[in-house]
């Protein structure tokens, strides 16, 4: 009888052992399910926020045989990635996500760093089969509220409009061709609601009042900001983010400019302009503007 207890014992540990078993790899593999269900947007947005947290499986979301890097101070591929935590300053990097968007394959990103300093960037990537296969990016230093008393970021984060999308792109890419890159003020008119523009660039208030104000000052100071050439124009619902090339204040420059648009005018900007390095400087040759 005793014997006979001991056996029944025994079946029911290994039963019990087998279930716990097939209930732990039940969990991993749901953990798994749950990560490869994540957005491209999650993805950006968990391997910015990695910089910080040093969540080191978000490297998962990089394609280490195709990952091409256009942040002209880092090196390619997951070396030049795995460079830039390595030589992190004492107390690691820091990065707030504030605003995040996707446009097919790429997604799109304003977000706050200490990365070498407080900074403001923008972060755009492109996805292959849910991987990210290419980064690029525009930084500049924060700096003191602006003539409105507006921050480099703050302003409205809500997405709306999502079956305009294409049309506020449209909207965006026209304004940047006919006003930023061949000048014709003359039709300011059709891109904004009177003097209703709010603005974040550290040097000009709101409105086009305060636009006007900033190129006088400009032009009595005789700095130059000269648009180019557009590269890429990436949009998700009422907000579209454009990719400049140009030249401020003589200086070879990359202009990255977030709009908000609202019943088809420009109501909010925010932008980061970030002078081109050197190409002697250059720690890769992918190029600033390769989309």
């Amino acid at each position: 009888m005793k014997k006979l207890a001991i056996i029944v014992s025994v079946v029911i540990l290994i039963a019990s052992c087998g279930t716990q078993q097939k209930e732990s790899k039940t969990k991993n593999v749901k953990k798994m399910e749950s990560k490869k269900k994540l957005t491209n947007k999650e993805k950006s947005s968990a391997l910015l926020k990695s910089l910080e947290t040093g969540d080191k499986s978000t490297i998962s979301f990089i394609n280490p045989n195709k990952y091409k890097q256009h942040n002209l101070g880092v090196a390619d591929g997951l070396e030049g990635f795995g460079a830039v935590l390595q030589n992190a300053p004492k107390g690691g990097f820091k990065a707030k996500v504030i605003r995040l968007f996707q446009d097919g394959d790429y997604t799109f990103s304003h977000t706050i760093y200490d990365f070498f300093g407080p900074k403001v960037g923008f972060d755009i990537f492109r996805y292959e089969n849910g991987q990210i296969v290419e980064h690029w990016d525009n930084l500049s230093e924060i700096t003191p509220v602006n003539p409105s008393n507006r921050t480099q970021t703050d302003g409205s984060t809500t997405l709306s409009d999502f079956d305009k999308t294409d049309q506020n792109k449209e909207l965006i890419k026209d304004f940047v061709n006919t006003e930023l890159i061949n000048g014709n003020f003359d039709k300011m008119g059709n891109y904004f609601d009177g003097d209703t523009y709010i603005q974040h660039n550290s040097m000009i208030g709101d409105g086009l009042s305060g636009l006007g104000k900033a190129l006088q000052e400009m032009a009595k100071n005789r700095i130059t900001m000269i648009y180019e050439k557009n590269h890429i124009v990436l949009g998700e619902g009422n907000f579209v983010l454009s990719v400049s090339e140009g030249k401020f204040a003589e200086k070879h420059t990359s202009f990255y400019d977030l709009f908000r648009v609202k019943k088809g005018k420009i109501i909010e900007h925010w932008d980061v302009m970030e002078t081109i390095a050197p190409t002697a400087e250059h720690k890769n040759s992918n190029g600033k503007f390769n989309f």
